[in-house]
C-alpha cells in the first residue's frame, strides 16, 4: 500500500479475469485538461505519495499547473524501470556486485543486494563494422566483437543470473530502442505490491539520450546519466521541475515519395528553432491517428536532436495494433485500453490539453530532405542538396576539386571532395521503420534490376535494429537484391551513428589523408556531428533509408538528382532516381504482406538465452 492516501486515489480495475489495484488520476481536480505526460506525472506521485518526498501539496501543484508559469514546482518521479546499453550499463552492474561483496565482508547476506526497480540492458554499442559488401561480414564481425568484449561479456552473463529483476539482452539481438519498442515495453506495467497486483503506467529512464523513441508508444521515459539510472534502480526518485509542455499538433498526411525520415528531419528543424531544451514535447490533433506507430517512433527518437527531454505520443487504437503485430499478448492489450481509458490517458483528438506553447505542422507541406554536413538541425530540400554541398564545401576542403588517382582490389577510380565514402542504413531512428527499410529494399531491387552498382568507393552497410528486418527482406524476397548493390548486414547494433562506421579501405584513407579530401558519408542516423562518423570522413548527412542508397549509387555529394543520371541501364539508357524510387502503394502492399505477428514471436521468444556463443561464455560463479 502507499503510505499516504491524500485523495482517496486507491480503486481496483477488472480486465480479462485478473484484478488490479490502481491510483486513478480523476480525484485530482485539474486532471481533464492535462498534457498526456502530465497526467502520467500526477499518477506516479499519487502511487508514491509518502509525505514526505511526494507531498499531496506537489499533486495538488500538479492538477492545477500552469502552462504559462516558469517551472518552479520541483517533484520526485519514480520510473517503474531502467533500461540501459552495454557501455553505460556496465558500471551500474560493477557497483551492484562491489555492494555484493561489501555486505559479504560484513558478514551479511549478499543475495539481498538487488536492484529495486526492474532493469535490462541490451548489448548493442560494441559491434563495429570492420567487414561489409561479403556474405560473411556479420559472422567476422559478430566474432571480433566477442574477441574484442570477452570479459565484459563475461562479466554481464554473470549479472544476468546473478540478480533478481536484472535481464540482458545479449550481443547480436537488436538496437536497444528497438528492442525496447518490440519487446520489453508493456505501455501498462504490472507489479505484485505487498501481496496485492498493481497497474500503473509503464515509464523509465534509460542510460542512452535515445531512450525517448519510446514515447512514440506512449510510454514516459528519457535518457539520464549513469548515476541517476544507477539511482532509479535502487528505488530512488528522480527530482525534477514541472517542465513546460509544448502542443505539437500535427494534420494532413504524409505525400507520396516522402518519407518518415523527411518528416523528422522537418520537425528536428522546427523544434530546434523553435527552443524546446528542458521542455516536454507533445503530439496532439487528429492528424495523431494517422501517424503509424513507427513514425511515432522516429519522431520520439530524435527527441535529443530537437533538445527536449521527451517527445510523448499518446495511447489509442494505433497503439494496440502495434502490441499486437509485435507479439504482445491479448490480456496485455486488453489491460492497455481498459486502464488507459480508465485513466484519460486514450487520445481524445476532442479535448485539447492547456499547454505552454503551440506548434503546428501540416504533414502534406513535407519534402523530400536530408541534414548536415555537421548538424541534424541543419535540413536541406534534397532539390537543393548539389547547391548546398557546395556552398559548405570551402569550410571543409582548401580547393573546389582535388581527383586523386586510387587503386582498392585492382579496381581504378579517381576520388575527390564530396565522395561519398560511407553509404549506412543504421541507427535506431530508422531502422525500427518498415516503411522506409521497405523502401530502401524497393529500391534496390529497380536499382538493381537496371544493372546499376554502388560506387566501388562507397563503404555500404546495413545494421538493422533486430533481427525481425531481416525476417521481412527475407520474406519480401528484397535480400539479394540489397546485396547486389553491397548492402550486407554487418551487425544488428548500434554502429555508425557512434563511430562504429570501421575502417575505410586503406588505399582511400591515405589518398583521403595525404591529399585533404572533404568527403562524405551518408546515413540513415540521427547524428552527424564533424569527426563523430569517421576519422577520415569531414561531412556527414542524414538521410532515409533509400536515399542511402541512392547516395551509394550516385557516389558523390556533388550530384543533382533530378538532373543527373544514376548511371546507365543495360541498353545504355540513362537511368534517375525517378525512374527507380519504389511507388508508396507498392511500399505499403509489401509492408502488408511480409511483416506479420509470427516474425516478432520467433525473433523475441528466447531473447534472454542469446545464441550459441554468449550460452558457452565461461561465467564465474559466486
Amino acid at each position: 500500500m502507499s503510505a499516504v492516501n491524500s485523495f482517496d486515489s486507491i480503486d481496483t480495475l477488472s480486465v480479462a479475469g485478473a484484478e488490479y489495484q490502481v491510483f486513478r488520476i480523476d480525484t485530482v481536480e485539474g486532471y481533464q485538461t492535462l498534457p498526456f505526460s502530465l497526467k502520467v506525472l500526477l499518477e506516479n506521485l499519487l502511487r508514491t505519495e509518502d509525505g514526505a518526498n511526494v507531498t499531496a501539496d506537489q499533486i495538488r501543484a500538479l492538477g492545477s499547473w500552469d502552462p504559462a508559469a516558469e517551472p518552479d514546482t520541483e517533484i520526485q518521479f519514480t520510473p517503474a524501470r531502467v533500461v540501459m546499453q552495454d557501455f553505460t550499463g556496465v558500471p551500474c552492474i560493477v557497483d551492484l556486485a562491489t555492494m555484493r561483496e561489501a555486505v559479504a565482508a560484513l558478514g551479511g547476506d549478499p543475495n539481498k543486494i538487488n536492484p529495486l526497480a526492474p532493469a535490462e540492458l541490451v548489448i548493442d554499442h560494441s559491434v563495429i563494422a570492420d567487414l561489409f559488401g561479403t556474405a560473411d561480414a556479420l559472422e567476422r564481425n559478430v566474432e571480433i566483437e566477442y574477441e574484442r568484449n570477452g570479459e565484459r561479456y563475461q562479466f554481464l552473463r554473470w549479472g544476468q543470473t546473478a540478480f533478481d529483476d536484472f535481464k540482458v539482452v545479449p550481443p547480436g539481438t537488436g538496437i536497444v530502442h528497438q528492442v525496447n519498442i518490440e519487446h520489453l515495453a508493456k505501455v501498462t506495467y504490472t507489479r505484485e505490491v505487498g501481496g496485492v497486483l498493481r497497474a500503473y503506467p509503464d515509464t523509465c529512464v534509460g542510460t542512452d539520450s535515445h531512450t525517448t523513441m519510446v514515447n512514440g508508444l506512449g510510454v514516459l521515459g528519457w535518457g539520464v546519466g549513469g548515476i541517476e539510472a544507477e539511482a532509479a534502480m535502487l528505488g530512488q526518485p528522480v527530482s525534477m521541475l514541472i517542465p513546460k509542455v509544448v502542443g505539437f499538433k500535427l494534420t494532413g498526411a504524409i505525400p507520396t515519395g516522402v518519407t518518415a525520415t523527411d518528416v523528422v528531419l522537418t520537425i528536428t528543424e522546427m523544434l530546434r528553432k523553435h527552443g524546446v531544451v528542458g521542455k516536454f514535447v507533445e503530439f496532439y490533433g487528429a492528424g495523431v491517428a494517422a501517424v503509424p506507430l513507427a513514425n511515432r517512433a522516429t519522431i520520439g527518437n530524435m527527441s535529443p536532436e530537437f533538445g527536449s527531454t521527451a517527445a510523448m505520443f499518446p495511447i489509442d487504437d494505433v497503439t494496440l495494433d502495434y502490441l499486437r503485430l509485435t507479439g504482445r499478448s491479448e490480456a496485455q492489450v486488453a489491460l492497455v485500453e481498459a486502464y488507459s481509458k480508465l485513466q484519460s490517458l486514450w487520445h481524445d483528438p476532442a479535448v485539447e490539453p492547456r499547454f505552454s506553447e503551440y506548434l503546428e505542422l501540416d504533414l502534406s507541406t513535407v519534402v523530400p530532405s536530408i541534414a548536415g554536413p555537421k548538424r541534424p538541425q541543419d535540413r536541406i530540400e534534397l532539390s537543393v542538396a548539389k547547391s548546398a554541398f557546395e556552398a559548405a564545401l570551402p569550410a571543409y576542403a582548401t580547393t573546389a576539386s582535388t581527383p586523386v588517382p586510387v587503386t582498392v582490389g585492382g579496381e581504378q577510380f579517381t576520388l575527390d571532395n564530396g565522395a561519398v565514402t560511407i553509404a549506412a542504413i543504421t541507427s535506431c531512428t530508422n531502422t525500427s521503420n518498415p516503411s522506409v527499410m521497405l523502401a530502401a529494399g524497393l529500391l534496390a531491387r529497380n536499382a538493381a534490376q537496371k544493372g546499376l552498382k554502388a560506387k566501388p568507393w562507397v563503404k555500404t552497410t546495413l545494421a538493422p535494429g533486430s533481427k525481425v528486418v531481416t525476417d521481412y527482406y527475407e520474406k519480401a524476397g528484397l535480400t539479394d537484391d540489397l546485396e547486389a548493390l553491397g548492402f550486407y548486414t554487418v551487425g544488428y547494433g548500434c554502429t555508425t551513428c557512434i563511430g562504429n562506421s570501421g575502417p575505410l579501405a586503406d588505399e582511400i584513407s591515405t589518398a583521403i589523408n595525404e591529399h585533404d579530401l572533404a568527403v562524405t558519408a551518408v546515413l540513415s542516423g540521427n547524428r552527424n556531428f564533424e569527426g563523430r562518423i569517421n576519422p577520415d570522413v569531414k561531412m556527414n548527412y542524414l538521410a532515409s533509408p533509400p536515399l542511402v542508397i541512392a547516395y551509394a549509387l550516385a557516389g558523390s555529394m556533388n550530384f543533382d538528382f533530378e538532373a543527373d543520371a544514376l548511371g546507365t541501364d543495360r541498353d545504355g539508357n540513362d537511368v534517375y532516381l525517378r525512374d527507380i524510387w519504389p511507388d508508396a502503394a507498392e511500399v505499403q502492399a509489401t509492408i502488408d504482406s511480409s511483416i506479420d505477428t509470427g516474425m516478432f514471436d520467433h525473433q523475441y521468444a528466447s531473447v534472454f538465452e542469446g545464441d550459441e556463443r554468449w550460452r558457452s561464455l565461461p561465467t564465474p560463479d559466486g
